[in-house]
């Protein structure tokens, strides 16, 4: 860090925002307190505690991008659930959906007329043709490498080092000193996935080619941006080389757009024109509404068919009773027709291309050794001068109190961002005041600072 941001103003920082959070917010520690004695960490979901505030906010309304909490304090969110609420909470065209659903059944365990509309809507935006639902993420990404490892007959997978694809063990495998390990966070695994996972870093392409040239890896998984910390971009000409060596050496390649939908509205795949042998869709595909989708290409779709013909009979270990409901048909139906269009998206990339400059302008005014990156709709800032090429670079620039300190003193001033990193997006719901807001909050945030 430049010796100008001192490690004594971030403490007085994040000292002086702790005692404004707990003055402002007396109905939320209530709340918490009460949550405490019958929820793990007070919480429904233990990562609503990773704010790190000294308790979790409650939310009683959220609106576009209007959040109100239970002591009356508003907000402007730019976090937006994370991506699940990448156009907004409750647009209106979703909200209407969700109230004439109601009336018509929400889970049948068969196909609604939705369905074939769904589909076809899928296929066009996303440019895979054969589809199939879950719930979340990471439901689809444990079914696409299911799926992968049944078609090829290998067992391995190949993910980048600190690579994020929701809750599926065999992703946990990260490197230390160059060699794979178990994720030491990981909670309760008893078996040494390592022994199924291959892990090289992002744009490092001799080691992808040489992880993959046995010829034991079933399938590639990644995201086409590393996105969990911070944002990584691809090098140029690193996607060209990931799809011939996988086709070289007959690994499947999966891109999981769950947080790169942001990117336009075939994702960063249909926006770069990547050939994918499959991609997962995670959190914003029904607005929020619990669903996902993965699809696959006609080439992979003809080689699960043919698997199909010889597989024993029995439970597939594939798939979940509210998977494909008659409500997911229904909002994914509207959120591809209404949203996922050029006309919905490109308003939103030009605000965020003004978010970007304006950032861009703050860190330049105080000379922070900061940089910020933007891809579609969605905008980030790293505590470092230089972009990381990987996920190991990623991690060792990351300045944990820094960051506390940004996002105590931006939510204390009803600015939201995203707790684990610097993200923001914007949504049909974001205005210019909105972003103004947001730049204003950061350049008083870093005048106090220096």
């Amino acid at each position: 860090m430049a010796s100008r941001i001192t490690d004594a103003s971030i403490e007085a920082m994040l000292t002086r925002e702790k005692a404004h959070f707990l003055q402002r917010n007396p109905k939320s520690r209530t709340l918490a307190e009460d949550s405490s004695k019958h929820w793990l960490r007070g919480v429904p979901m233990h990562w609503m505690a990773d704010w790190e505030t000294p308790f979790p906010l409650f939310i009683e309304k959220a609106s576009g991008v209007d959040l109100t909490d239970a002591d009356g304090n508003s907000y402007i969110d730019f976090c937006l659930g994370d991506t699940g609420a990448m156009f907004g909470h409750s647009p209106k065209a979703l909200a209407e959906t969700l109230r004439q659903a109601s009336f018509d059944g929400f889970t049948t365990m068969l196909p609604s007329p939705d369905a074939a509309v769904v589909g076809r809507l899928l296929a066009e935006r996303f440019g895979l043709p054969m589809w199939q639902v879950t719930a979340t993420a990471s439901d689809a990404n444990r079914a696409v490498l299911r799926w992968c490892r049944a078609i090829t007959g290998r067992k391995k997978i190949l993910v980048f080092n600190g690579c994020y694809h929701g809750a599926v063990d065999e992703t946990f495998v990260t490197l230390a000193d160059g060699k794979e390990v178990a994720d030491p966070a990981l909670i309760g695994e008893p078996r040494d996935i390592t022994q199924f996972t291959k892990v090289v870093e992002f744009n490092d392409i001799p080691a992808l080619e040489a992880a993959l040239a046995p010829g034991d890896v079933a399938c590639v998984l990644a995201e086409p941006l590393m996105t969990n910390i911070g944002m990584v971009l691809p090098d140029e000409g690193f996607h060209d080389a990931l799809r011939q060596i996988t086709r070289r050496t007959g690994t499947l390649l999966v891109m999981d757009e769950t947080h790169c939908m942001s990117s336009g509205p075939g994702g960063y795949s249909g926006a770069h024109g990547l050939e994918p042998d499959a991609i997962v869709l995670g959190k914003p595909i029904a607005g929020g509404v619990p669903a996902a989708v993965y699809g696959f290409s006609e080439e992979t779709a003809g080689r699960i068919r043919k698997y199909l013909e010889h597989r024993e009979p029995g439970r597939s270990g594939i798939g979940t009773t509210l998977s494909g409901s008659k409500l997911q048909m229904a909002l994914m139906r509207t959120m591809l027709e209404t949203y996922f269009t050029r006309e919905a998206f490109a308003p939103l990339i030009e605000l965020a291309r003004r978010l970007e400059k304006g950032i861009a302008n703050v860190i330049i005014k105080y000379g922070a050794p900061w940089h910020v990156v933007r891809v579609g709709a969605r905008v980030e800032f790293m505590c470092s001068p230089d972009r990381p090429r990987n996920g190991g670079e990623a991690g060792r620039i990351i300045h944990r109190p820094i960051d506390m300190a940004i996002h105590h003193y931006l939510l204390n001033r009803g600015v939201v961002i995203t707790p684990f990193h610097n993200m923001m997006l914007i949504c049909p719901a974001t205005s210019e005041a909105h972003v103004e807001s947001l730049i204003t909050g950061l350049d008083q945030c870093l005048a106090e600072l220096v």
